[in-house]
């Protein structure tokens, strides 16, 4: 049910992007953690998340700004990393605590910056008994017909190191 889900989702968030969903491309990851769905879901949901990564991970972000919002819907984060490299904005446009989703958009930076021309982060949270869930990611995003050539993709090493955190944090 969560990759019908997973996939519909997708083919949604491509329309209201202008983006074909044929075009977007998809990296998938799961990782079991020792926690009840519930507690996973309250760390995702909102800042949570976010405020974790920012202070486990001081070796490579160096600050994380709330531009706009208070973690629910709408909420515009800006990631900036240790010096020489760049920053990411993304804006938080689902959170949805029945299904246990959120969805970010790519608002500047990471693969937007080197030719993709959507990008969008996908967290799940999925029971799996009474004291663990997978935690499942799924990165979508599509490259501009300039650049296809050159293959650009998202820094999936961002997103396993915050499934890592918040499984160390959970466990």
């Amino acid at each position: 049910m969560m990759k019908q889900f997973s996939l519909v989702f997708s083919v949604l968030l491509a329309c209201y992007n202008r983006v074909n969903s044929q075009e977007l491309k998809h990296i998938t990851n799961e990782d079991e953690v020792n926690a009840p769905a519930s507690e996973a879901w309250e760390l995702y949901r909102n800042l949570g998340i976010s405020e974790l990564v920012a202070q486990e991970l001081k070796n490579v972000i160096q600050r994380l700004d709330v531009l706009e919002g208070d973690g629910g819907v709408g909420t515009v984060i800006k990631v900036t990393f240790v010096p020489g490299n760049s920053s990411y904005t993304e804006k938080i446009t689902v959170m949805d605590d029945q299904k246990r989703v959120k969805v970010t958009k790519g608002l500047e930076g990471d693969c937007l910056a080197i030719g993709c021309s959507v990008q969008i982060i996908q967290f799940g949270i999925i029971e799996k008994s009474q004291n663990s869930s997978i935690i499942k990611s799924i990165v979508s995003y599509a490259v501009k017909k300039e650049f296809q050539a050159k293959d650009p993709k998202p820094n999936i090493q961002a997103v396993e190191a915050i499934l890592q955190a918040s499984k160390k944090y959970l466990e």
